[in-house]
């Protein structure tokens, strides 16, 4: 089996997509399985779509490159898409702003590319299949971090007498990423309502605009350092609206950080029996019931299960399924192939031009 994932590696702090591409490649490599990230070899056997826009840093190839390899090269790839962005994550319900990202029509229009396609929640798969998405195999497959990374050992819990540490992580600035929640908690900081102390600390980029006057600001971090440091704390944040899935509060619940979660988007699927979930009416009163119900929460972190290990199982079961039925698959694609020599020649042509460079 070749694999070839549709992500531009970058070693470093970046985004949970090139975490996903880290971790899936790590794990596909252990089984043997030969790993790409291009379209160069005529013989890929599953093409992994993981962000075909081309306006994307991340991305390796779009959907337009899929089809001229499946046409010119090797008709008989499967392609699969896996499906973890959205308008919906750029645009305040709250406010009538007007959607101009258009990001939801491109990924429904490059998923006419594919064979199966994977939402990383189920909310996630709702809005689209909601929006006309055209996918005749689809599942769900939950995010997941390294566990031998993101782990619970040396946490310290709480011992009730300390001050209460908080912290959060992001690597986008996007007011979205919850900074309205968290300009709400540097202002209780302030205001010292609370029984016990609270220190917070926010990992990461934040916008130009924003003030956090009680916040401990720290730059990103990557890896065993960014763990490390979310171990130094004893309470998780995130107020990220309509986040398809994530990876900050995953990597928090395994180091074993209960979560204060907001009720939206998929976070709520990655983080139900782990902490306390809130809206825009009950902040402060559920930042009070996980102070209480801290205990509670820190043992039954114990048993959190969104690794990266469980999640790469399923693709890798997935893509075992789809080429042992890969006849089926084929069938049931819906895709008109251009027979021109003179077009195979030109695709050829291009191809040892940018092979060159």
């Amino acid at each position: 089996m070749k694999v070839s994932i549709g992500s531009k590696i970058v070693k470093g702090p970046w985004g949970g997509g090139n975490l996903f591409a880290i971790n899936l490649k790590n794990y596909l490599e252990n089984k043997g399985i030969d790993v790409v990230t291009d379209l160069d070899d005529d013989d890929i056997d599953i093409i992994l779509m993981t962000e075909p826009r081309f306006t994307s840093p991340s991305s390796a190839y779009t959907h337009l490159d899929v089809n001229k390899y499946l046409n010119f090269v090797k008709r008989d790839s499967i392609v699969v898409h896996r499906v973890n962005e959205c308008d919906e994550k750029r645009i305040d319900p709250n406010k009538k702003t007007r959607n101009k990202h258009f990001v939801n029509k491109y990924i429904i229009g490059a998923n006419k590319s594919a064979d199966f396609t994977v939402f990383v929640s189920s909310w996630l798969k709702d809005l689209y299949l909601e929006q006309g998405i055209n996918s005749k195999q689809y599942m769900v497959i939950l995010s997941g971090s390294d566990k031998n990374i993101f782990n619970r050992k040396n946490i310290i819990k709480w011992n009730k007498e300390d001050p209460l540490k908080v912290v959060t992580h992001h690597w986008g600035a996007n007011w979205n990423k919850g900074f309205k929640f968290y300009l709400k908690l540097d202002k209780l900081i302030e205001e010292n309502i609370f029984d016990h102390s609270l220190q917070f600390s926010y990992i990461g980029n934040i916008p130009e605009d924003i003030n956090l006057k009680n916040t401990d600001l720290v730059h990103p971090l990557y890896g065993q350092e960014l763990a490390e440091k979310i171990k130094e704390h004893h309470l998780y944040i995130t107020g990220s609206i309509n986040e398809p899935s994530g990876n900050h509060h995953i990597e928090a619940a395994q180091c074993g950080l209960p979560i204060l979660y907001i009720n939206s988007g998929g976070i709520p699927e990655y983080c139900d029996g782990y902490g306390e979930v809130f809206d825009d009416t009950n902040f402060k009163e559920k930042l009070e019931a996980i102070i209480n119900n801290y205990d509670l929460h820190f043992e039954n972190l114990k048993k959190y299960d969104k690794d990266s290990n469980n999640m790469c199982d399923e693709y890798f079961t997935l893509f075992r399924d789809l080429l042992e039925r890969k006849n089926q698959v084929l069938d049931s694609r819906d895709m008109n192939f251009n027979n021109s020599k003179i077009s195979k020649k030109i695709y050829n042509f291009k191809k040892d031009i940018l092979s060159n460079f």
